[in-house]
């Protein structure tokens, strides 16, 4: 205390002058009104510019919220819409919602851990059995297929990549509808794959869209997987090869949903009885 007094004594014309300047700054923005007012609206310009930053470091602090919440309301989405479900009787003209099933139901999960630059390419989800995900479902994002399932434990899932060389797709060309299948090529590339065993008469266009077919036991119809880049021949001209260039940058994704399929198993079973006829 007594050095703050010898501090204050020391000092005291300086602190006389501070507060005479305070008083003097009071009385003249208080008894001019022109004063006054370039004080309030300078003020205000500042105080306004500082509750703007607080709120853009705020908004960008609760982005972690805000894409959790929209990727969980696509995935709600995603269940109400009419390719989530079949038709379970025969109708004629008009289509009533009564009789429609739902077929796929859809789980939001965030990828925390990912490759892309292997043969072979995996991804790690943050949900697993406990969320209902089994192996064998298919995983999409908001721009494309991005690969199935292959083992869980209570909290986490393994999704094999489309940059995978297994990766075999039942797929389509969206405005023909010509059936072939889609698998990653051998060069690598996380941007690009192939459509082969197309019929040799069909005649696609250079840009044309690429999606999964309604011969898929996993996948909905419909799933865009990339666009036709070029077109080659193969086995003597009996089909057609196409390059696609892929829809999903798997390098950069973040949120992604795990397709439950639920007529999968019985689809599997009916094959597997007909195949044991064969």
């Amino acid at each position: 205390m007594r050095n703050l007094l010898i501090f204050i004594s020391k000092y005291n014309a300086f602190f006389l002058f501070i507060i005479f300047e305070f008083i003097s700054i009071f009385i003249l923005v208080n008894y001019n009104s022109f004063q006054k007012a370039t004080y309030i609206e300078s003020s205000n310009n500042v105080t306004g510019t500082v509750y703007d930053k607080m709120s853009q470091i705020s908004g960008y602090l609760s982005l972690g919220k805000v894409n959790d919440s929209l990727a969980t309301e696509n995935a709600r989405l995603h269940n109400l819409l009419k390719s989530s479900f079949y038709v379970d009787t025969l109708v004629k003209r008009k289509v009533v919602d009564s009789i429609y099933k739902q077929q796929y139901t859809y789980i939001m999960a965030k990828v925390i851990n990912n490759s892309v630059n292997h043969r072979n390419n995996y991804l790690t989800i943050n949900k697993g059995s406990k969320d209902g995900i089994a192996k064998g479902m298919s995983v999409i994002c908001s721009a494309g297929v991005v690969g199935v399932v292959v083992n869980t434990s209570e909290h986490l899932a393994n999704i094999q990549s489309v940059l995978h060389k297994e990766t075999r797709i039942s797929a389509m060309l969206a405005d023909t509808r010509d059936i072939g299948n889609f698998l990653w090529g051998d060069n690598l590339d996380p941007h690009a794959g192939l459509l082969v065993d197309v019929a040799n008469n069909v005649k696609p266009r250079k840009g044309e869209l690429v999606v999964t077919s309604n011969l898929s036991s996993i996948y909905p119809a419909g799933i865009p997987i990339g666009k036709i880049s070029s077109l080659q021949s193969k086995d003597g001209g009996l089909f057609l090869n196409m390059d696609v260039a892929l829809a999903v940058d798997y390098s950069k994704l973040e949120y992604v949903y795990v397709i439950n399929n639920r007529l999968a198993t019985e689809q599997t079973q009916v094959e597997a009885a007909r195949k044991k006829d064969d």
